[in-house]
């Protein structure tokens, strides 16, 4: 089922999360029993990311740098293909354009469709570590818009080989990013908005933001969307803190505030067992204020950690 649709027919708030691919060498059980521990909850569908190759450099036994090209999490595609067979839930995996070509993109849609899965996240993605700006593939998109749009001509059969007849087309529902509180790389709030607006009219049906601390930069940037006339469903995103650490960190990452009000609680833990509990507590009444506003879905960034989300889920519904 499509996440539009899910939303759409939906009467009340639903439950959505998102899960990494395990590492390079290891197996998917840490990933199975995630699932399993919050399918009780209902989760209406499940997000997959996917990550581009990383640059390594290591030390030869002659003391020169050896640069070497890995992908530490290979496996969105089957992993995504595996979870949705193998408990009958929805998946999303995340499309990106950092590290992919169009057509390493379009072979990765393919596949999709020829498994089943019926929905992505349309994402620029990272810049790599080693880069003070992001850099596109040689034949890669730049931007998500671009990259919205060709899975929209996809949806039209419309392959990069024009030479290609007959062509089935690929009916692909299409979420992509929001930034409540702006995008780390965008000049300005109406700038990110404008950005915004472009991956949408190039076809986008939903949004979901980037994770955010206080409801009120949730709502404000609802309210700026729609003045600004995108009327496309937004999904508020939550990460619950799990370190102590993070209330430090997050915001440098992922240009956010956190509320001094939380950040305050955060410091007097002792350790990371207790900020994680002061963080989902947090967390919870952040989902309880968002259901109160009849969002269509909260979707969590579980990072691999089922406890607090599931203690999340516990308590509200």
């Amino acid at each position: 089922m499509k996440v539009i649709d899910i939303i759409n027919q939906s009467d009340k708030t639903v439950f959505s999360f998102e899960l990494l691919p395990p590492l390079k060498g290891q197996n998917a059980d840490k990933l199975y029993r995630t699932i399993e521990e919050l399918l009780e909850f209902d989760p209406k569908y499940i997000n997959i990311t996917t990550h581009r190759d990383e640059m390594e450099y290591r030390t030869l036994p002659n003391g020169l740098l050896e640069k070497r090209t890995i992908r530490k999490r290979p496996g969105t595609v089957a992993i995504a293909a595996s979870i949705q067979n193998r408990y009958n839930v929805p998946v999303v995996p995340h499309v990106v354009c950092g590290g992919f070509t169009k057509e390493e993109t379009e072979n990765m849609l393919l596949d999709l469709n020829f498994m089943g899965i019926k929905n992505v996240l349309a994402l620029r993605g990272d810049k790599l570590k080693s880069e003070s700006i992001f850099k596109p593939e040689p034949e890669g998109h730049a931007y998500a818009n671009e990259l919205v749009k060709q899975i929209v001509d996809l949806r039209q059969g419309k392959y990069l080989d024009p030479e290609l007849k007959n062509n089935t087309p690929m009916d692909f529902c299409i979420g992509v990013a929001g930034y409540p509180e702006k995008h780390s790389e965008a000049t300005n709030p109406d700038v990110d908005l404008i950005n915004l607006r472009k991956k949408v009219e190039s076809g986008a049906d939903y949004i979901v933001t980037q994770m955010f601390f206080d409801n009120q930069k949730y709502y404000d940037f609802v309210d700026r969307c729609r003045a600004a006339g995108i009327n496309v469903p937004i999904i508020p995103g939550i990460k619950p803190l799990s370190l102590k650490n993070q209330v430090s960190v997050l915001p440098g990452i992922f240009s956010i505030d956190i509320p001094e009000e939380f950040a305050k609680e955060v410091r007097k833990c002792k350790n990371n067992e207790d900020a994680r509990q002061v963080g989902t507590e947090w967390a919870i009444a952040q989902a309880k204020d968002l259901i109160a506003h009849n969002v269509p879905c909260f979707h969590i960034y579980t990072y691999g950690i089922s406890d607090n989300t599931r203690q999340i889920a516990n308590a509200v519904f």
